[in-house]
């Protein structure tokens, strides 16, 4: 299976949010994209049960 990994850009843009700054619509959707696409279960997880 190959190694999923984010780009240094897409790595950028993440730590900069992550301090405080606001991501432009394109960088939001970068950031989406990067992280759907290292899910390793594709499609809803069953939610869990309210007690």
């Amino acid at each position: 299976m190959a190694t999923k990994q984010s780009s240094s850009r897409t790595s950028s843009i993440a730590g900069k949010v992550l301090a405080g700054a606001k991501p432009t619509p394109t960088q939001a959707k970068s950031l989406a994209a990067s992280v759907l696409g290292q899910d390793e279960r594709k499609g809803n997880s069953p939610q869990p049960r309210k007690k």
